[in-house]
């Protein structure tokens, strides 16, 4: 009874036919996830947030896919794709603890929610128009008072929520995977660093440093997961 318990519960086998599309969809979001983060990245280097909401609506009205990019709408993508990849671990791995597995799926669920809350690029996009229409000096402080109020939300509770939440699921998901033994150790190994260094994310001068190795090593966990998936899918 003792070794029944201790042993690591095998996963995806003949018996788990019925999950072969949700490892395929999501293994593939997993990878598309991969693809969006450096561009993310890539367009904070190049397009840095401005400091005030007067320079947001500039940037929307110069060029508004710009300013979307630069809202990081590609990070509201990444939280819905991500979805179906949450989904599949669970699948992969509830036999290894399900009960572990049911907090983690809702951990995930409520930091995809909270970034997308977060990142209210259309809205900010919306504002910026009216700016550019407004006649009045009175209409234009309204609405410059509402875009720092966009801007207190890009930076606000369900941000830092969505990432000290997504920190700690990336540090029980790893941790299952090491008890089934089913995604070897360096799938849980990446996920388990991308998790840890989320936090240090909060450090002053080296946090953007860290954020960037944390985006690395959440990449490598993905495409490591991404195999795996599809590897599932075809052996059942």
């Amino acid at each position: 009874m003792r070794d029944a318990i201790s042993r690591p519960v095998p996963e995806g086998g003949a018996a788990e036919t019925r999950w072969d599309w949700l490892y395929r969809i999501g293994g593939a979001a997993a990878l598309l996830s991969v693809a969006i983060v450096p561009v993310q990245i890539a367009v904070f280097v190049l397009l840095p947030p401005p400091s005030t909401a007067a320079g947001w609506f500039a940037l929307f009205q110069n060029n508004a896919f710009a300013g979307l990019l630069a809202f990081e709408i590609l990070f509201v993508a990444d939280a819905v794709i991500g979805i179906p990849t949450l989904l599949a671990l669970y699948a992969a791995l509830r036999r290894s603890g399900e009960s572990f597995m049911a907090i983690a799926l809702a951990l995930g669920l409520v930091a995809s929610t909270a970034l997308v809350t977060a990142r209210p690029a259309i809205e900010m996009l919306y504002l910026s128009g009216q700016y550019a229409a407004a006649t009045a000096d009175a209409q234009r402080t309204m609405l410059l008072a509402a875009g720092e109020a966009m801007r207190a939300i890009f930076y606000g509770t369900a941000f830092n929520a969505s990432n000290i939440i997504g920190s700690i699921n990336l540090l029980i998901i790893p941790l299952v995977m090491l008890r089934s033994g089913s995604f070897g150790k360096a799938a849980p190994a990446m996920g388990i660093l991308a998790g840890a260094i989320g936090f240090a994310m909060y450090a002053p001068t080296v946090g953007l440093f860290l954020g960037v190795a944390s985006a690395a090593f959440l990449a490598a966990w993905r495409i490591m997961i991404s195999i795996r998936f599809f590897r599932m899918a075809r052996r059942s």
